[in-house]
């Protein structure tokens, strides 16, 4: 019987091949010594550009992307932006060559100097000064917490180690106040890739903390998500020297005079690039030397952070 069927069967996938196959169908020769080399295109060669991820990559895409746009336009350079998913990652692409212009909170540009980068631009913050500060927060609910020696004992959330506002600055802060790594309850840092400054105030919001550490501003870019009322700044750090635009070790320095000479030509009086350097949240772009970062350097050396 299991005969009949295997036989049955081989007849019936004859049958149909065969009915597939007409005398009025032509026969098609396929020439196999007749080959043609597919090329995969290679990526244009570009200057890579990177915004240190203290925000989400959307956020940090559309604040830089008008910039991006005029810095091409105004040098004729293929600028690229670049999207590395943490601190530490951003600082290994700079030591690699990867991002050939970084912009950085001081923190982590004092790594990058290490690797051989050097400062060439700085930003002036919506204030009017090339400075910014850190800001201790909490719920505004919290009847526990009314000083920052009320922080002692308490759960605290930090955006990065690499982070100058957001766990830098308010360290020092702590420290001149007397309140050590070890006094409080707990001390963890924003998880995930970027977004980590949006983390920490969704974090202490959430009431899964009960302080958190920012740089300054964080608040108005989180203000959809959060009510405002609900968040009290508890302290503030002291102003600190801004954001800063380095050059990796190697660039060609035209390529950074040219960046740099655009970058300066902005002109906050000017409606349209106004607008450009609103949505990066700076007022102007003013020139930068390595020694303008000696006071981050001190605050480093007073905390023992290497």
């Amino acid at each position: 019987m299991i005969v009949r069927w295997t036989v049955l069967a081989l007849l019936l996938a004859v049958a149909l091949v065969c009915g597939g196959c007409g005398d009025d169908e032509p026969i098609v020769k396929v020439d196999l010594s007749k080959r043609e080399r597919l090329m995969v295109p290679e990526p244009k060669e570009a200057i890579t550009y990177a915004y240190l991820p203290q925000y989400s990559h959307t956020i940090s895409f559309q604040r830089h992307r008008a910039l991006l746009e005029y810095l091409r336009t105004t040098t004729g350079l293929p600028l690229r932006q670049i999207f590395p998913d943490t601190f530490d990652e951003h600082i290994k692409m700079v030591q690699r060559g990867e991002i050939d212009i970084s912009y950085s909170n001081p923190f982590v540009y004092l790594q990058l100097a290490k690797a051989g980068a050097t400062a060439f631009a700085r930003s002036v913050e919506p204030s009017g000064k090339p400075d910014f500060r850190g800001q201790v927060i909490c719920r505004s609910d919290n009847p526990t917490i009314n000083s920052l020696a009320d922080c002692k004992g308490k759960r605290w959330i930090a955006v990065d180690p690499g982070s100058a506002g957001g766990y830098l600055f308010p360290l020092g802060l702590f420290y001149d106040h007397g309140i050590k790594l070890q006094d409080f309850a707990e001390v963890d840092f924003a998880p995930g890739p970027g977004g980590k400054q949006e983390k920490v105030v969704l974090a202490v919001h959430a009431g899964a903390y009960d302080i958190g550490t920012i740089r300054k501003g964080t608040l108005d870019v989180v203000e959809s998500k959060i009510h405002r009322d609900d968040i009290r700044v508890l302290a503030e750090t002291r102003a600190y020297p801004g954001w800063v635009y380095s050059a990796r070790q190697g660039l060609d320095p035209k390529v950074v005079e040219a960046v740099a000479n655009a970058m300066f030509a902005l002109d906050p009086s000017n409606p349209a690039q106004a607008d450009i350097l609103k949505a990066a949240g700076m007022q102007r772009i003013i020139p930068a030397r390595d020694v303008d970062y000696d006071p981050v350097r001190a605050l480093v050396q007073t905390l023992g952070i290497q």
